[in-house]
C-alpha cells in the first residue's frame, strides 16, 4: 500500500506531466469525444488504416515550427534541414518546398536528399570520418559545400578533386575553444572526435589555401545539441564570428559562409522551458548590426541547420495494449512496439538519469489518471522499457499509446533489426488527410499479418 507521501509525490509528478502533454496536444493537435486528432484525423482511423505500431507526423506542425523559425531569423540566414533528424522524404520534400537547404552526414543522406529533388547547391555535408566513396559521390554530385573534418579530409578532398578534375568548396568545422554551457551534449571546448580545434586550425587552413582544387568558403562551428537557452547559442555564434573575422584577417580571404550548425532543442521534460525563438531572432538582429558590415563578412551567407526543432514535436510513436500484467505489485502494459522503433524513449539513447518522454492513453486522452504503470515492450530485455511509474487512466487491451515528441531521432536512432520485429510504418497527416510514405517493412522476407484491431478490445 502506498503511503501519504508516495501518493502526494505521484499527484505532483503527474501535474507536472499532464501540464506537459496538454501543452504539445493544445499546442499542436486536437481531441474529440476523447480521442487525440492528428492533424484533424482520429487516431483510431490511423490505426485502423495502418495497424500499430507506426509513427504519424503532422504537417500542420511542421508548418508552424517552420513559420516561427523563418519569421524570427534575420533575412541573411539560410535554414538547411538537419537531415539526420528525420530523413523521410515526406518530409525532406515539405522543407524543400519551402526554400530550405539540407545538411547531410553520409553518402546515404545525399542520396536521399538528391531523390527528394533537392539541388545539389543546396547540400552542404559535415561529420566525421567520410570514406573517400561518399566524397566522389558528394565532389562529383557538385554539391554546395564539403565541411573538412581534419587535415587528413582536407588532403582526401584534394585528391578526388584532382581525379574529377574539378575544384571542391571547402568550409573548415571548428570545434571552438568555449564550451557550451547548458546543452544536453557539451561539444565544444572539449577533445572530440568532431571538426578541428580551434587552436589547430591555422595548419589545415594553411594547406587549403595552397592547393588549387579546394576552394576555402567558410566555417562550420560545432557547438552542441538540445540547447534551449538562447542566449548560450547568441554566445557561441558570437564566438564564431570572431574566429570567422580572425581567419579573413589572417590570411586576406573572404569568407562567404558561417555555418552556425544546429543544436536547437525541444522540451521533452516537465521541468525544460521551450526555446524563446523571437529573443533569439531579436539576438541574431543585434549580432548582425554589430558584425554583419564587417569587412570580412559584409558578403557572407549565414545558415543554421536546425533539425529536432523542426521536426521532434510533429511525430507521434503510436503503439496498440496487447497484454496487462501485475507482477508482485506493479502493474505493465505490454505494447506492440518498443525500443527497437523508439530507442531515445527507453531512455538508452544518452540519458544519464532515465525520464519518461511525454506519453498519453490516445483514445481516452482526457481522462484523468487512475493508476502507475510501466509501460513496455515485447522484446526479451529489461531495457525495453518506454515508461516507468507513469500515472494514466484504467487502461484496457486494445487501447492506443501513444509517445510524443517522436519526429526527430526516434525510429532512425533506433535498433529495428533486434529480434527481427517489423519495421514501423510512416503515416504522413496532411489537410486531414492520413496517407502512407513508408511501408511496414519486415526482415529476412518476413511481414508481419495485421490482425483486425477489433480482435484486441478496440471499437
Amino acid at each position: 500500500m502506498l503511503v501519504v507521501e508516495e501518493v502526494t509525490a505521484i499527484i505532483v509528478f503527474w501535474g507536472h506531466f499532464m501540464n506537459h502533454a496538454k501543452t504539445l496536444v493544445e499546442s499542436y493537435f486536437g481531441v474529440h469525444h476523447g480521442e487525440l486528432e492528428i492533424g484533424g484525423v482520429p487516431v483510431g482511423s490511423i490505426v485502423r488504416e495502418y495497424g500499430t505500431p507506426l509513427y504519424a507526423y503532422d504537417s500542420s506542425v511542421l508548418e508552424k515550427k517552420w513559420s516561427a523559425l523563418r519569421a524570427a531569423l534575420p533575412k541573411r540566414f539560410a535554414i538547411f534541414y538537419s537531415m539526420k533528424a528525420n530523413p523521410n522524404q515526406a518530409i525532406v520534400r515539405f522543407f524543400l518546398n519551402r526554400g530550405c537547404g539540407i545538411e547531410i552526414a553520409s553518402g546515404g543522406e545525399l542520396h536521399q536528399a538528391l531523390h527528394a529533388g533537392c539541388p545539389p547547391e543546396q547540400i552542404v555535408f559535415a561529420g566525421p570520418g567520410k570514406t573517400p566513396a561518399e566524397l566522389h559521390q558528394a565532389l562529383s554530385a557538385g554539391i554546395e559545400e564539403i565541411h573538412v573534418e581534419s587535415l587528413v579530409e582536407a588532403q582526401r578532398i584534394s585528391t578526388i578533386s584532382r581525379q574529377l578534375g574539378r575544384t571542391a568548396r571547402v568550409a573548415v568545422r571548428v570545434n571552438p575553444r568555449q564550451e557550451v554551457q547548458g546543452g544536453a551534449m557539451r561539444m565544444g571546448g572539449k577533445p572530440a572526435p568532431f571538426g578541428i580545434d580551434e587552436e589547430q586550425l591555422d595548419p589545415v587552413l594553411e594547406y587549403i589555401f595552397s592547393e588549387s582544387h579546394l576552394q576555402f568558403t567558410g566555417i562550420h562551428l560545432y557547438i552542441g545539441t538540445q540547447i534551449l537557452q538562447h542566449s548560450i547559442l547568441i554566445q557561441q555564434y558570437r564566438a564564431g564570428l570572431e574566429i570567422a573575422c580572425r581567419i579573413s584577417q589572417q590570411f586576406q580571404q573572404k569568407v562567404r559562409t558561417v555555418d552556425f550548425g544546429g543544436g536547437y532543442g525541444i522540451p521533452y521534460f516537465a521541468s525544460e522551458q521551450p526555446l524563446d525563438v523571437a529573443a533569439l531572432g531579436a539576438g541574431l538582429a543585434s549580432l548582425m548590426e554589430e558584425y554583419g558590415n564587417h569587412s570580412a563578412l559584409c558578403d557572407t551567407r549565414f545558415i543554421v541547420e536546425p533539425g529536432r526543432f523542426l521536426v521532434g514535436e510533429a511525430g507521434i510513436y503510436i503503439m496498440q495494449i496487447t497484454d496487462i500484467k501485475v507482477s508482485r505489485g506493479k502493474k505493465y502494459l505490454i505494447v506492440d512496439g518498443g525500443m527497437h522503433h523508439h530507442l531515445a524513449a527507453s531512455g538508452n539513447l544518452g540519458q544519464v538519469i532515465r525520464r519518461n518522454y511525454p506519453i498519453a492513453l490516445l483514445n481516452r486522452i482526457d481522462a484523468e489518471p487512475q493508476e502507475t504503470v510501466n509501460v513496455v515492450g515485447p522484446l526479451c530485455t529489461p531495457l525495453d522499457l518506454l515508461a516507468s511509474d507513469v500515472a494514466l487512466p484504467s487502461a484496457n487491451v486494445g487501447d492506443y499509446i501513444g509517445i510524443f515528441q517522436s519526429g526527430a531521432y526516434a525510429r532512425t536512432a533506433s535498433p529495428h533489426g533486434f529480434l527481427s520485429h517489423p519495421t514501423p510504418p510512416e503515416v504522413w497527416v496532411e489537410q486531414q488527410r492520413a496517407s502512407l510514405v513508408r511501408k511496414r517493412g519486415g526482415h529476412d522476407g518476413w511481414l508481419q499479418d495485421q490482425c483486425p484491431l477489433g480482435d484486441l478490445g478496440v471499437q
